[in-house]
């Protein structure tokens, strides 16, 4: 579409673009000739008075584009903000939620922080740029806040690229040639890298898993370091990561956690929280020989399989463990009883099993696997050994297969299946498997800036879970991105109820 077509004309599934000074306008068209494009004028006056250009975009993607100041000292030229809200002297206009954007954003190569941006009458420069830093705003412009609340748009965007910083403040605006070159070009790149994003521009109904996300053992384990900092101060060590998600080991290690590989990484006497996974008796007997005040945040699930093991291998069984190598909750059961192990990943790896007397076999499983997967796998076990003996009850927790339950019943209805949870945690992985084996497309993803907008195009009906080890707040955070690029409706499709609570230790509990 001509960046020049009358506003009145402009179709409601549409991206348009606002820019206050022609430079920026210019940078708009380049990057983004598929947009329409609308100079605004420099200022509030100018601002409010283009306002009315918004009631032709009503309903359409509505994107105020532009140069801005950095208020956060952290900031360079460059540097992109996308508006959480925009501050005025007469209120505060919340935005989309720009999440999915600042993904597209960030894998184009570019920096971007999402935060508030504040909107002035007049130009801010030393105390006054200090002053507005402190009241939680990223970044300052000069239209924003008077344009906004005029604009009915389907989804808001506010994308701002820093000009100026507390170091090299502009006294007028464009009279800095470095500083205005690279905001120009970040600017075009931005815009060009926009349509990726809009592409997937949809009103959508988004249906929650339930169960979902943290489950006891993952709950507990988190309780446990929380607790053993505040009882005892950072430094606290933690052998492997305590849960499979980033994001819950960024925030430990922000209050003091130090996460290790291995124990000779910890300091002689030191405390060291074993994770939920569990660890071998030769790792326990380790740490008491370095003298390392010990914690165990092993999941009580994982432990009763520890038990299996050891109860098995005392009975001179040769037992087969359904898991994957090399994966931690694995490393631990497997260490029981080393000797008496045999780790399968599937029935075709059953052929290279040897043992002593087939009459005495048991198995056991790693209790994050796919519920179908592990059923013939267990078979096969059975086929080749009919005497074969397992643990009393499924080793697969509850929680992992209530989360594919959940997941298997919103294949049926949903177009995709987004599921939260870190590359490595077992059973997010499974949920994917889970979903396509019900014939739903679906993906894994880290948070709500990991989704890539090309696969929510044509997906109408969204469904969302997240693994095990991911808090609640990952989902929340997609749900608001997803309504932040077109509108969401939700709700949520339960499939059954979870109250268990595991105790913590008595040495996460002083004080209680």
């Amino acid at each position: 579409m001509s960046a020049t077509a009358p506003i009145e004309d402009t179709p409601n599934s549409e991206v348009v673009v606002f820019a206050p000074l022609s430079l920026e306008a210019r940078a708009v068209r380049s990057g983004a000739p598929w947009a329409t494009v609308h100079q605004i004028g420099m200022g509030p006056r100018r601002a409010a008075r283009s306002a009315q250009l918004a009631d032709g975009a009503r309903g359409a993607t509505v994107i105020i584009a532009g140069f801005c100041g950095a208020l956060d000292p952290e900031l360079e030229p460059g540097d992109i903000v996308l508006a959480s809200e925009l501050r005025g002297p007469t209120g505060t206009t919340p935005c989309d939620d720009p999440s999915i954007l600042a993904g597209v954003l960030r894998r184009g190569g570019l920096r971007v922080r999402i935060a508030p941006i504040a909107s002035s009458q007049r130009l801010v420069l030393g105390e006054r740029r200090r002053t507005l830093w402190r009241t939680g705003a990223a970044a300052v412009d000069m239209e924003s806040a008077w344009f906004a609340p005029g604009a009915d748009a389907s989804t808001l965007v506010t994308l701002r690229v820093v000009l100026d910083t507390q170091r090299h403040e502009l006294m007028r605006p464009l009279r800095t040639l470095t500083g205005t070159a690279i905001a120009y070009r970040t600017l075009r790149r931005a815009c060009a890298l926009v349509q990726d994003w809009a592409s997937a521009i949809a009103p959508r109904e988004v249906v929650l898993a339930s169960p979902r996300a943290s489950c006891a053992g993952v709950n507990r384990a988190v309780e446990i370091v929380e607790r053993v900092l505040e009882i005892r101060g950072a430094p606290v060590y933690v052998r492997k990561q305590i849960v499979h998600n980033t994001h819950v080991v960024a925030s430990l290690e922000e209050r003091g956690a130090v996460f290790v590989e291995e124990l000779d990484e910890v300091p002689d006497g030191a405390t060291v929280i074993f994770s939920a996974h569990g660890v071998s008796p030769a790792v326990r007997a380790q740490a008491a020989d370095r003298d390392l005040d010990v914690i165990d945040a092993t999941c009580p699930l994982v432990a009763k399989v520890h038990a299996e093991a050891r109860r098995f291998a005392a009975a001179d069984f040769d037992i087969v463990l359904v898991g994957h190598r090399g994966h931690e909750e694995v490393e631990g059961t497997h260490g029981q009883a080393p000797e008496r192990i045999h780790v399968i990943a599937s029935a075709g790896e059953l052929e290279q099993v040897r043992v002593k007397d087939p009459a005495k076999v048991a198995y056991l499983t790693q209790t994050t696997l796919a519920v179908d997967d592990t059923a013939s796998v267990i078979d096969a076990i059975r086929s080749r050994f009919p005497e074969v003996v397992g643990p009393p009850s499924s080793d697969i927790c509850y929680a992992t297969q209530n989360r594919q339950d959940a997941v298997r019943a919103l294949a049926a209805e949903c177009d995709l299946i987004l599921v939260v949870g870190s590359s490595n945690s077992s059973n997010s992985r499974r949920l994917v498997e889970v979903a396509k084996r019900a014939g739903c497309r679906a993906l894994l993803v880290e948070s709500a800036e990991a989704i890539p907008p090309g696969a929510l195009v044509g997906a109408r009906k969204v469904g969302l879970t997240a693994g095990a080890s991911a808090p609640e707040s990952l989902v929340d955070g997609v749900v608001r991105a997803l309504s932040g690029i077109g509108g969401a409706t939700v709700s949520e499709h339960s499939v059954a109820t979870e109250t268990v609570h595991f105790k913590l230790p008595p040495e996460a509990s002083e004080g209680r």
